[in-house]
């Protein structure tokens, strides 16, 4: 009887997955029954048994957590004391969270703008040729990489060794750079050109998803189009300038500003290639090192609150955009 005790124990578990079981099942078949009788049971009872379980679940999961971090980026290091705007004060005034914010703006103008043209240049390149399917797999491959995965792949193409008799080069960059009679780099350590080198990675993943969503939106472009533009003499460059821009254009700025968000939000990748060392923090890895390194609550709150209040006018614009696109349609 000890598995009845104890819900830790294999038996407890077993009991406690019957009983969501049936609790599923019992709150499904009052929802079927609620919608099989519309007559007898009023809308507004049939609205809530749907959305209410979400709504709960968003408002505990998500919106109270969100106003306990603003209240707590006004206090002080240990939760406790009010100090008002001290935090964001200091997030924007000292030296080391100015390097933060530094490389977090070069981030997000880097990468949503490279990652968004190699991809869109390379989805022309490829479309309707004989290896498009194989060409295309083979860039959108990082997609289906986990970030820390990828990280730590690029960290040994990155690995650096002294260049020393009998010490062979283990990073592929580096190899390279023997091979043809160079000195052999700290790329991971050497500022600030280490920040171009952890971006390249995120370049990587998220080529394959700006090349994938603008090829089907190359795709999408009418036939008579691009006909009645080649008998005008269109072609060639000013073929991509003045019929595949323009018409690619929702899709454009739906993948700058989604991968922008995914910028600002870039953790992984910088805590496992450097763990924020040598001037790479952003401001996701200086949170995370404020909260569970340094035990600073408040200025952790606080830079969570600067996370958040930068993404929101991205998803501004993008809910704009696509409301417009939604519209033309």
């Amino acid at each position: 009887m000890d598995w009845l005790i104890n819900p830790s124990s294999t038996g407890g578990k077993f009991l406690v997955m019957v009983v969501a079981i049936v609790l599923f099942v019992l709150v499904m078949a009052v929802i079927l029954f609620a919608v099989d009788r519309p007559r007898r049971v009023p809308r507004w009872v049939v609205a809530t048994a749907f959305a209410g379980p979400a709504i709960a679940l968003v408002a505990v999961g998500l919106v109270y957590p969100g106003i306990l971090t603003i209240v707590n980026s006004f206090k002080s290091t240990n939760g406790r004391d009010w100090v008002g705007f001290a935090n964001y004060a200091q997030a924007f005034t000292e030296g080391q969270f100015q390097i933060v914010l530094r490389n977090t703006a070069v981030w997000v103008i880097l990468v949503p703008i490279l990652a968004t043209a190699i991809g869109l240049i390379y989805a022309v390149l490829v479309d309707r040729t004989r290896f498009e399917k194989l060409a295309k797999a083979l860039i959108f491959l990082p997609m289906a990489i986990s970030m820390v995965g990828a990280s730590i792949i690029w960290k040994f193409v990155y690995e650096f060794k002294p260049d020393q008799p009998g010490v062979s080069q283990t990073g592929l960059l580096n190899q390279l750079l023997v091979w043809v009679g160079l000195e052999p780099q700290q790329f991971l350590s050497t500022q600030p050109w280490n920040n171009l080198f952890l971006i390249v990675v995120m370049i990587w993943i998220q080529t394959g998803f700006a090349m994938t969503v603008l090829s089907a939106a190359i795709k999408a472009i009418p036939d008579d189009v691009v006909e009645a533009a080649r008998l005008d003499g269109v072609k060639g460059v000013g073929m991509f300038r003045h019929i595949t821009i323009p018409s690619v254009r929702p899709a454009l700025v739906v993948v700058i500003t989604t991968i922008a968000m995914g910028t600002l939000k870039v953790f992984d990748i910088v805590r496992t290639m450097t763990g924020g060392q040598f001037g790479t923090s952003v401001i996701a890895n200086e949170f995370y090192t404020q909260q569970f390194r340094q035990a600073n609550q408040g200025l952790a709150a606080a830079l969570a609150v600067i996370l958040f209040v930068l993404v929101i006018p991205l998803v501004i614009y993008n809910i704009g955009q696509m409301k417009k696109a939604e519209e033309i349609r």
